[in-house]
């Protein structure tokens, strides 16, 4: 299976690059601007939106010919989104830029790229370290996305085609239960703490409480200084939660590498929406909305693709409810069976961790799709025991 991988590449520009650079993602931002407040919002075909605004385009953004066709697919891409998701296309900023292989060149020799822009031709030289220089070396890239950062700068993200290793056939699985107190506990053992992130969380949004009221009873002076501060802060929480991910996944991946295992991971979309409706505080509202487990699952899948590893996503019903040994299904009202990070079976009293107990039923899930994909039949061994050696009378 192809895996495409985007490798981010910051741009050396001079002064007169970054007036050009500009005026091309002004221009870009404007005619997608320009397609969707024009053209009929139902219309989402590529082809016919640009059988009908193709030369505007040409002639009113100074546009060159592929540069509009991306412009153009753009708009119908983000149509087709919104579609589905049932919310209408928001206004296009001028941040970004799509090129493909007729406007964009990669040379290895030197390490540059070459991109059209309004006003010509420019080649811009990478500032890229070993990592970013493994990936690109030997590939011939033929689309890259043009962007600028809240910092100014700009990067050129490339999309490399690579064909990774399928993956082995294999009896063993790895569960990872995902969670906020702990990030990822693997049924392996392995357990990574999320105290940190959210230390850093909490920490973050104390000083945008304090800043933001200090700025509302501030002077204009006070007011912009704030806001320049706000604006140093931002993306650091982001970037440190991602840096934590990008680890996390990577020390889970080289695990079910080293071992020869599939990976099992809950699949927990539309969590949010769930917890959102249930009665909690302002805190534990924002530190569930902040859980970046999608990230963490992002990472995990395209990392596995790229080592070989093959990810399954089981339903998380009942997976913390559930004993790993005896299977039973400890009801939500009645007797508590966990407290805290605690678990104990009322059947067959065990305990232990609970998230390591979600984390072999994950394991118990994903064994059964790999092995025997018609169903799971798991069931409490316990009942399935007492039943049998209870008598007709007493079952009535």
């Amino acid at each position: 299976m192809e895996q495409v991988l985007t490798v981010a590449c910051k741009l050396q520009v001079d002064t007169e690059q970054v007036d050009k650079l500009n005026a091309t993602l002004l221009a870009f931002s404007d005619a997608c601007n320009y397609i969707n407040q024009t053209i009929d919002p139902k219309l989402t075909n590529n082809v016919r939106i640009q059988s009908l605004i193709y030369e505007q385009i040409r002639d009113q953004f100074g546009l060159s010919a592929n540069l509009a066709i991306r412009a153009i697919n753009r708009v119908a891409g983000n149509r087709k989104t919104a579609k589905k998701a049932g919310k209408p296309v928001k206004a296009f900023k001028p941040t970004s830029a799509d090129y493909d292989a007729r406007i964009f060149s990669f040379r290895e020799k030197d390490w540059t790229v070459s991109l059209n822009l309004v006003g010509g031709r420019e080649r811009f030289k990478l500032s890229i370290g070993n990592y970013q220089r493994h990936l690109l070396n030997g590939k011939i890239p033929t689309s890259a996305t043009l962007c600028k950062h809240q910092d100014g700068n700009f990067y050129i993200n490339i999309q490399v085609k690579s064909m990774p290793p399928d993956p082995q056939p294999t009896d063993k699985v790895i569960g990872v239960d995902l969670g906020r107190r702990d990030i990822a506990v693997t049924s392996d053992g392995a357990t990574f703490s999320g105290e940190e992130v959210t230390a850093v969380r909490d920490r973050f949004a104390k000083l945008r409480q304090t800043l933001q009221k200090k700025a509302s009873k501030g002077t204009r002076s006070s007011r912009r200084r704030i806001r320049k501060l706000l604006q140093r802060l931002s993306g650091r929480e982001r970037r440190f939660q991602q840096w934590v991910n990008h680890n996390v996944s990577k020390k889970i991946v080289c695990k079910a590498l080293s071992v020869n295992a599939t990976i099992s991971v809950e699949d927990l979309t539309g969590i949010r929406e769930r917890t959102n409706q249930q009665p909690r505080n302002k805190t534990e509202r924002r530190r569930s909305n902040s859980w970046a487990f999608w990230q963490l699952r992002t990472f995990l899948e395209y990392k596995s693709i790229r080592a070989g590893i093959e990810l399954v996503k089981v339903n998380p019903a009942y997976t913390s409810q559930t004993c790993h040994v005896c299977l039973h299904i400890h009801p939500v009202q009645g007797k508590s069976y966990r407290s805290g990070k605690h678990f104990r079976c009322e059947h067959c009293s065990w305990h232990g961790d609970a998230d390591l107990n979600g984390a072999l039923n994950i394991a118990s899930l994903g064994t059964v799709l790999v092995n025997q994909p018609g169903g799971s039949g798991l069931s409490c061994s316990l009942n399935k025991h007492l039943r049998a050696t209870e008598s007709p009378r007493s079952i009535a």
